[in-house]
């Protein structure tokens, strides 16, 4: 049953020949075999999800969602009504959410069934997933290596079979770096696209959920569940005529094709660039036209890491000061930068953003897809914080390896991970597929193209060693 597509699952939900119930029985029996050799899901709440699937079959099966009965975990920042929401912080170790956020009331309304919550850093700040209330998820292909973050817990439970779908969030890459770490697909839609909130601060654009799964056709399935336009999140986007799964079907090829290995902003692990460079030009054994080419994302380090600082105090400044007082080092820092931004500096970094945009709105006037790394380096031992160094260059802040995400980020285009080849140990290399502003439909049928052309076997993983694993 671990196996099996999310649209496949759906499809025997709905022709009633499966129920939610087998669906969870799997997942227990999946979860006892793996979870302690991962950590991917330390909260689980199978007694709230058999309720809400008995619930969900009093009703016809035409009125049950999309997902009709299909579980999903939820990360560990987004709230579950009477489920523990930790934001893996030990001063909310036993907090219990009274109300679910509006993107879970969006995901139940649609049929999901929710079974768990997968792990996180502290207030999901770090490409490492680790905390001191539910200790470091580890990689299921490694389990002496890191997942990245912060949507690790997600993304190894989709690696190691207890999740056919995964809802995740990504700021700096906190989805696309765990899907290529773990080897699935995962996607960062425009912001808006997904529902936010409820809120301290409402109208920030860097921060964008997203669906994450084993092949781009789950993940499109997804994002159609997790799409609506509400209006007490400001930003959400109107729900497009054609669903994103049958847009992704369309299997249409993009007309011109541009590949950069850096973005000209970061060094990058010669392994993982030729990996990356040969899946792009994939695209032109199809016709399609490939070059060598990037937007000038100059400035974009210390604009988007003031930006970052000045959304993470807005986002943070209603919790006490002795809750603030014991985070961990690197947050603590980003928060004392946020507090200390000037009128200058935030403007500075405004123009620079608005300069930036301008710059990749023409860029996307020339070419149709954007390929990346996803990640610069394959993943690193678990131990480590965070990535001090790659291809000779020292890095000054745990931020500085996650420029390839952060800068997509920035100027708020869709970006999705797809697996896209395996290092000479055998680790799972992302490719970052980038296109213009909200183009998610797009993006999605480039990545099922060249996801049938890499046909990369990349199922379900066994854990292949368990350590005792810590985070200093």
């Amino acid at each position: 049953m671990s196996e099996k597509t999310a649209v496949d699952l759906v499809s025997a939900l709905r022709a009633q020949e499966i129920t939610p119930h087998d669906l969870l029985d799997a997942l227990e029996q999946q979860i006892a075999a793996v979870e302690p050799a991962v950590n991917a899901l330390p909260i689980l709440c199978f007694d709230r999800a058999r309720k809400n699937a008995d619930r969900l079959l009093q009703r016809p099966v035409e009125t049950r969602g999309i997902l009709c009965g299909l579980p999903v975990p939820i990360k560990d920042l987004d709230d579950v009504a009477g489920v523990r929401t930790t934001f893996g912080s030990p001063d909310f170790a036993s907090h219990i959410a009274p109300e679910s956020c509006y993107m879970v009331e969006q995901l139940e309304a649609e049929g999901a069934v929710i079974y768990a919550k997968s792990n996180t850093p502290e207030f999901g700040a770090g490409g490492n997933t680790f905390n001191d209330v539910h200790g470091p998820t580890l990689n299921p292909r490694d389990t002496r290596l890191s997942v990245a973050g912060s949507s690790g817990g997600a993304a190894a439970a989709l690696a190691s079979g207890t999740a056919w779908l995964a809802q995740g969030s990504d700021n700096a890459g906190s989805l696309r770096s765990p899907a290529s770490f773990c080897g699935i697909v995962g996607f960062r839609p425009t912001p808006g696209r997904v529902v936010r909130g409820p809120s301290v601060n409402p109208y920030q654009t860097l921060l964008s959920n997203g669906p994450m799964a084993r092949n781009v056709q789950d993940v499109a399935l997804f994002l159609d569940v997790m799409t609506s336009e509400d209006p007490r999140d400001p930003l959400s986007l109107p729900v497009p005529a054609t669903p994103f799964l049958a847009a992704a079907q369309s299997r249409r090829n993009p007309g011109k094709v541009a590949f950069s290995p850096n973005l000209g902003i970061t060094p990058v692990d010669p392994e993982i660039a030729d990996i990356c460079q040969r899946a792009a030009m994939q695209f032109e054994d199809m016709g399609v036209v490939v070059e060598q080419a990037s937007p000038d994302f100059s400035g974009v380090h210390e604009c988007y890491k003031t930006l970052r600082a000045f959304e993470f105090s807005l986002s943070m400044s209603h919790l006490p000061d002795d809750t603030l007082a014991r985070l961990k080092p690197e947050l603590a820092e980003n928060l004392a930068i946020g507090r200390g931004l000037g009128f200058d500096d935030i403007s500075r970094a405004t123009q620079t953003r608005a300069s930036i945009h301008q710059r990749v709105q023409v860029f996307f006037e020339t070419y149709d897809l954007l390929l990346t790394p996803t990640t610069i380096v394959p993943p690193f031992p678990v131990e480590e914080r965070f990535v001090q160094s790659c291809d000779g260059q020292v890095f000054s802040s745990y931020l500085d390896w996650l420029a390839i995400a952060y800068a997509v980020t920035l100027v708020s285009l869709p970006a999705l991970s797809l697996p896209c080849g395996f290092t000479k140990t055998g680790m799972p290399v992302g490719l970052q597929m980038i296109g213009p502003a909200r183009s998610e439909a797009a993006v999605l049928s480039y990545a099922l193209v060249l996801e049938e052309a890499l046909a990369l076997d990349i199922g379900i993983v066994k854990p292949t060693q368990q350590v005792a694993a810590a985070v200093g």
